[in-house]
């Protein structure tokens, strides 16, 4: 008869050659690492000039409500335009206002005059 050896189909053998680090071990490391980050983080707020942030907090807060007040302009405007008879009366009351405008201020020659001088003065006035 033949010798029948029994050999098991899969051994599963567990060696010690796997290291797997030790949880104190990985703990120090990342206290050290945090430490270490937070610590430069530190020294890099330390050297911000905390007025100009300021500064350039303002301006951005001032463009972030620019920008919303342009949104809502252009919601309401929008909503204005679904009207039938609201542009029209719009285009109407711009017509008048230019036309009062007009006859106030260009009728006579010195009218004219005048406007002329109050426009030059304010352009001398901002543009130096």
């Amino acid at each position: 008869m033949s010798e029948e050896t029994t050999t098991p189909a899969s051994e599963s053998t567990w060696t010690a050659n796997t290291s797997e680090p030790s949880t104190n071990t990985e703990t120090a490391n990342f206290s050290e690492r945090y430490s270490e980050i937070l610590g430069k983080v530190n020294e890099t707020l330390d050297k911000v000039d905390w007025s100009q942030a300021g500064r350039i907090g303002k301006v951005v807060g001032i463009f972030a409500a620019v920008i919303v007040a342009q949104i809502l302009i252009k919601g309401i405007l929008d909503t204005i335009n679904l009207l039938p008879v609201v542009p029209g009366l719009l285009e109407l009351l711009g017509v008048v206002v230019v036309g009062q405008w007009s006859w106030k201020n260009l009728t006579t020659s010195d009218k004219r005059t005048a406007l002329v001088n109050r426009v030059q003065t304010i352009r001398s006035e901002y543009l130096g």
